[in-house]
This record gives structure tokens, sequence and C-alpha cells, in this order.
């Protein structure tokens, strides 16, 4: 049998292991999920826990609950980012930004006013923390993913309507498109790896959330299939 009396050198490594990944996960990015309105809707605030910064995502109704989940972080608004354009995720954009002073971070092809836009490929920076954007159009033209890969343990990507827990988002409002959301799912979201935590738009399916893992196994948008069956399946040509 290895190992010193309890205290000694084992005992003091362990602890010393177990503060360090203490310290690493209160440094590191936090996920707050906030249920919103009468559409269940979810609004999000993505908190680099180091440099105290955080990020509103699509924030809509019930402000004061996204207010109350910005407190709990006892982090400050750097921004706020726009999933897509709908208004049930950004009729709360202007007084979001108002009482906080974060700027607006919207994709390019947003018909939305704000302080700055995103493409594909790039990265917004919330403290320490890295948001990558990925554009998947679809659900809308400005539709975008944002991934988290400093969210413990295994990263995370923040999938507005583009992905829910057991679906999709439609594609039969203006600037939807089946084609294009084949392409966004098995292209972009498909290259992404499968420990990722699915924190989607809305709370439309079994659970708030899943990986991106189980949604490949479960989820029917996801399961193996041409585009023209895509297409064909969501009723889009």
């Amino acid at each position: 049998m290895s190992g010193g009396p309890a205290g000694g050198p084992s005992a003091a490594t362990a602890a010393a292991a177990a503060a360090a990944a203490a310290a690493a996960a209160a440094a590191g990015t936090r996920i707050v999920q906030v249920p919103v309105g009468h559409m269940r809707n979810f609004s999000y605030v993505v908190a680099d826990m180091g440099s105290r910064r955080c990020a509103i995502v699509d924030p809509s109704w019930d402000l004061d609950r996204v207010y109350a989940a910005v407190a709990e972080t006892g982090c400050r608004p750097q921004y706020i980012v726009n999933t897509h354009h709908h208004f049930d995720h950004t009729t709360g954009n202007e007084e979001a930004a108002a009482s906080t002073g974060a700027e607006i971070v919207r994709h390019e092809a947003s018909p939305l006013g704000g302080d700055s836009t995103v493409s594909g490929g790039d990265v917004v920076e919330v403290g320490g923390a890295r948001l990558d954007v990925l554009h998947t159009p679809g659900h809308s033209e400005d539709s975008i993913c944002l991934v988290a890969r400093s969210h413990a343990p295994d990263g995370a990507v923040i999938t507005g309507d583009t992905l829910f827990v057991g679906g999709c988002g439609r594609i039969d409002l203006p600037g939807g498109s089946a084609r294009a959301l084949y392409r966004s799912l098995f292209g972009a979201l498909a290259r992404l790896d499968g420990a990722l935590v699915v924190y989607p738009g809305h709370d439309y399916g079994p659970s708030p959330t899943s990986t991106l893992a189980r949604e490949r196994r479960t989820n029917f948008a996801l399961q193996p299939r041409t585009e023209d069956e895509f297409a064909a399946a969501m009723g889009g040509g």
C-alpha cells in the first residue's frame, strides 16, 4: 500500500489539486440559462468569472430575471449578443443596453441596428472568455451559434433557433431556408465536438439542455439524410 498518513504528502497533494480545480472552475466561463416570456424562450448570461465581465444573449422579455442572473454572477455586462433578429430574441435589446451600458452585437446580415457586427469565424471576447461565432443560416439569414469552449467541463454551444433539444428551427418565416438549415446542421455544427452542451433558444424539448452527441443520436433533424430528403421533411424546396 502506498501513500503517507492522513495529512501527509498524499493528502496535501490531493488537497492542493482540489483547490486548484476549484480555483479554475471559479475563474472559468459560467452560463446561466434564464427562462423568459410566453413563448418558452431562453435568454442567457455568459460570464467570465475571472474578469467579472459577461454577455447577455438574446434579451427579450422578463429583463428583471436576466438582471437577477447577472447580479448572481457578480459580473458587469460587456455585450448584448443576438443569435438572430426575431423579436422574441431581441425585444429587450435597447432597454438592456441602456440599463447596463453593454454594446449590442449581431450578425452582419441582421436588419436590426446595434453597435457592432460579426460574421462566421469571428470571436466575441468577454473578458477572458471566447465565444466563437458560427454563421448558421436556415431559420433566418442572420442566425448564429456561439461556442464557449472554456465552459466546464467540456464546452458549450448556444444554438438560438438553429437547433433545439429534439428539433430545429422553423424555415417558413422570411429569410428561412430548409437547404441553408441543412448545410448549417450538417456543416458547421457537424464539425463540433459531441461533448458540447447544447443551450437552445427555446424550451421545446424533453429537457432544457442536451449535448450534441445526444442530439445526433436522438434528434430527428440530425439523422443522416440527403439535402433533398431534409428539405422535403421540412416542407421546404
